[in-house]
């Protein structure tokens, strides 16, 4: 890559500041969208730049200084030598500056204020990458393509550079920080705090049709975001004894751990508004045990020190299965013991810049203070507060359980029982002794209340205890999800069916006994991140319709169904809409070698790879139309490019013969000459968050079918609504509202509801009966017994053939003809290409509801006691005295 101007040696003894931009902020008129032409050096394609307002010329310059500046101070570098990767530090440090002046000022801001703080703590940031939607959010987008481009660089090779920070497994983590962009932008004054874990969720190869894992070391060049912050450092302690002294308990010969933090900045959208992550990294005391004196084995002891900073060395991966590992107990312990500590001084310690305790009176604490649980991960939390509360700070056991419980809420995110966090009370002893005294205290205590209300109710006691009885193998565990409800004044389902389901079944006997807890808060999407910036063409073309106001308040979309029968503009959705697709394709063919028609229907299931998410349905419909076309080569039919992406959990070995079968299809479908292109199958390796906004703009129809009464919410469906893609999908998760939203005629449902489900398993499912009344599903259930897929190890893939004979937990079979019956009137559906466009202008129209930003208001108001937002700040140069 060539540079045209500007980067010689440099003769400043001092950088100069950051020049004030004079156009970033909200402050100014929003300006009428424009898009422009550019031509890059390295391509002779003109390329399509979306931008809201015109790069003003002295934004430009100060733009190319600081970007020389930092290449040549911060990145020390020259263009002699320069790579992509130094230009793209370079810019990152250039957008940073923008970020710090205004981060500083929210944070004085806030302790200026003094409002109540929302603490939303989760082992889960999925956060992707940060530059472009940092550009977005600043407002700085058209003045740093039009930099770049008169410095010769091309910012779309410089975003494809970043690491995604891949701190997350799925939608829980993508939740949390689509969460954090809300808080942001809504003026909440509101804290993430997670861990920065050295390696990600792994990087997934497929090699010979397998998935196989290798680390993610996203922080191998380093991370221009984070803000190291040692002066905060906080130790954790973990193992010892308790001991009694004067009738107080005493957690003692403890081994300590650091807690080291690092802050990144979240800023709201054009609202001069920045909040912080802190992520938590594990090190080692500084000091050696004495013994290891003794010993003088001094390279041991250092040696050792890796162990202790092992507990942030790596995410866990998600296969909705909980296992009792220490390593995960230490992590969700690590992350709440510094983050409470730090709460607990910030609380204290109210003025900015003062380190000293202002207030001492923890009675105004949930006035001060909300801490949300992103499902039970933290909720070790509830005993550590206690801990500090009573061991620590001296308050009786009454006023710390008042305090925590009006400071803790809950937020479920899973139905699976198989999935609920059930930790061993032997480990947990042996880790965290004091903690386990805390909780059987608790437990204690709430038994009582129970049997006051519910005198000699033994089995409603048994079923309700937070400690359970032992097992076959005489293990009794602590049940989490109880410990949340308990000590939490709010719990929440992600969904409405989903928290019906939670009072109705999952927790029924305690939605009884707290019916005033339980509330539904259904998950959305920032519309930022998911179209203003993965999408801008369609952003274009909604603003000119309806303005920009939708960018905040994504009701505003409602407004597009006056356009419903204006074919001007369904043939302006479908000319975006095949754009889009033109470009996932040309990425496809580059990527994969498949060459793809861009005008078929593009078919995409994109999520982890479960058993309950049914990827073995989809790839069971699409061996059926393989065989349509192998009896009739001349068959009619609606050209398909069904789009496969997702992880499986190492250890799932279902998950992974499932990939093996879709790559095994793949492979023989993609090859065949009679196919043609009239059904090509492509699984997307290492599925990530940049990857999503590049393949789900492009999606005609969004697989959302998983076995009814399983899947929490979703948040997926609502990406691909929002993009303007139609919905197959069962009655589960938020596919029920979303069906309301939209009206039925523009979904298309299928299957068994929750009810026909439950009912279906109490008569007795026998997924055999259905394979026999079904042709089509038994041949092709045949098929991959008899290795036509894997003809190298005809036996290969029969797990997954047995499984559906015998053990069709999910129910594939029971919903296989309602799903291929529907997948037929997607296809007819698709052949009238203005209904089709006008069905995706209703799912577009209809996703309000779905933004994070009502989400997150609903959660101030209704849980966190938070009623007025500070929307917007002024701009770091319209009051210097605030610098």
């Amino acid at each position: 890559m060539s540079l045209s101007s500007g980067f010689g040696f440099f003769s400043w003894s001092n950088p100069p500041p950051p020049q004030p931009f004079s156009g970033d902020s909200t402050s100014s008129t929003p300006k009428t969208p424009k898009t422009f032409s550019m031509i890059t050096n390295d391509h002779d394609r003109r390329k399509q730049i979306s931008v809201r307002g015109i790069a003003q010329v002295e934004n430009v310059t100060n733009i190319k200084k600081a970007f020389n500046r930092h290449l040549h101070f911060s990145i020390i570098k020259d263009r002699n030598v320069a790579t992509d990767r130094d230009y793209y530090f370079a810019l990152a440090n250039t957008v940073r500056d923008h970020l710090v002046s205004r981060w500083i000022r929210t944070q004085q801001h806030y302790y200026d204020k003094d409002p109540k703080r929302v603490y939303y703590l989760s082992l889960e940031f999925y956060m992707g990458r940060t530059l472009s939607n940092t550009m977005m959010n600043l407002g700085i987008q058209a003045t740093v393509d039009e930099a770049l481009y008169q410095l010769g660089l091309d910012i779309e090779e410089l975003q494809e550079i970043e690491e995604d920070a891949g701190l997350g497994n799925g939608g829980l983590g993508r939740l949390a920080a689509c969460f954090l962009d809300s808080m942001a932008t809504l003026g909440i004054p509101a804290y993430g705090y997670g861990l920065r874990y050295e390696y990600g969720i792994f990087k997934q190869l497929i090699r010979d049709g397998w998935q196989i894992e290798e680390p993610d070391d996203w922080l191998r060049f380093g991370n221009p975001w984070e803000k190291a912050r040692p002066e905060y450092m906080l130790p954790v302690n973990f193992y010892g004894k308790v001991v009694k002294e004067e009738g107080k308990s005493k957690w003692i010969d403890t081994q300590v751990v650091f807690a080291m933090p690092y802050d990144t900045p979240v800023p709201g959208y054009k609202n001069n508004i920045v909040n912080t992550l802190r992520l938590w990294s594990a090190k080692a005391e500084n000091h050696f045990h004495l013994k290891f004196f003794n010993d003088g084995d001094y390279v041991q002891a250092v040696m050792d020190r890796n162990l202790s900073e092992n507990i942030t060395r790596v995410l866990y991966p998600n296969d909705n299965m909980f296992l009792g590992k220490e390593l995960r107990l230490k992590q969700q312990y690590f992350l709440v013991a510094a983050t409470l500590q730090d709460i607990i001084r910030r609380f204290k310690s109210s003025i900015y810049g003062n380190r000293e305790a202002v207030r001492v009176n923890f009675d105004t604490f949930p006035d001060k203070v909300a801490i949300q649980l992103n499902d039970t991960h933290p909720s070790i939390g509830i005993p550590e507060l206690i801990r500090l509360f009573v061991d620590v700070e001296g308050l009786t056991w009454d006023q710390a359980w008042d305090i925590c419980i009006k400071t803790y809420a809950y937020t479920n995110h899973t139905l699976l029982p198989e999935a609920l966090e059930r930790w061993p009370v032997s480990l947990m002893q042996n880790l965290l002794p004091r903690h386990l005294e805390i909780i059987y205290e608790i437990n204690q205590k709430f038994m009582n209340t129970i049997s006051d209300r519910f005198p000699g109710d033994f089995e409603r006691m048994r079923r309700m205890s937070i400690v359970e009885e032992a097992d076959q193998f005489g293990e009794k565990r602590i049940n989490m999800a109880h410990l949340c409800i308990v000590a939490s004044h709010a719990i929440n389902g992600v969904a409405a069916l989903h928290s019906d389901l939670l009072k109705s079944s999952t927790f029924r006997d305690f939605y009884e006994f707290y019916p005033d807890r339980f509330q539904n808060k259904t998950n959305g999407i920032t519309p930022r991140r998911w179209l203003l910036l993965s999408n801008p063409s369609l952003a274009d073309l909604i603003v000119e319709k309806i303005g920009e106001l939708w960018i905040t308040n994504l009701d505003e979309l409602q407004k597009l169904k006056e356009y419903a029968n204006d074919a001007g503009f369904l043939d302006s959705i479908r000319r975006v809409k095949l754009e889009n697709k033109q470009q996932v394709a040309q990425y496809l063919s580059d990527e994969y070698n498949v060459q793809i028609n861009a005008a078929s229907l593009f078919d995409v299931h994109v999520k982890r790879i479960h058993e309950y998410k049914r990827q073995l349905l989809n790839i069971l419909h699409v061996i059926a139309l393989y065989n349509r076309i192998k009896e009739n080569p001349n068959i009619d039919m609606v050209k398909r490019t069904v789009l496969y992406g997702g992880k499986a959990a190492p250890g799932y070995h279902m998950a992974k013969q499932i990939i093996r079968l879709i790559t095994a299809v793949a492979e023989q479908v993609n090859n065949d000459s009679i196919v043609g292109d009239r059904l090509k199958i492509i699984f997307l390796e290492n599925y990530r968050v940049s990857m999503a906004e590049k393949i789900i703009p492009a999606a005609d129809l969004s697989e959302q079918i998983s076995t009814a009464g399983t899947e929490a919410s979703g948040t997926g469906n609502m990406k691909f609504m929002l993009n303007g893609a139609l919905t197959i999908g069962t009655l589960d998760g938020a596919n029920v509202e979303m069906a309301e939203e939209m009206g039925d005629d523009n979904i298309f449902i299928f299957g068994m509801n929750v009810d026909e489900v439950e009912a279906l398993q109490k008569r007795g499912y026998s997924s055999q009966e259905f394979i026999n009344k079904s042709p089509m599903l038994k041949q092709i259930v045949d098929q991959i017994e008899n290795g036509m897929f894997t003809p190298e190890d005809p036996t290969q893939l029969r797990d997954l053939s047995n499984m559906l004979r015998h053990h069709d937990r999910f129910m594939v079979c029971a919903d296989f003809e309602a799903f291929i019956e529907s997948q037929d009137k997607v296809a007819d559906t698709f052949r009238d290409q203005e209904k089709w466009s006008r069905m995706a202008l209703y799912n577009i129209a209809s996703t309000g509801k779905f933004s994070t930003d009502r989400t997150i208001t609903e959660y101030a108001r209704e849980i966190w006691g938070i009623d007025q937002f500070e929307s917007s700040l002024p701009a770091p140069y319209e009051n210097e005295k605030a610098e």
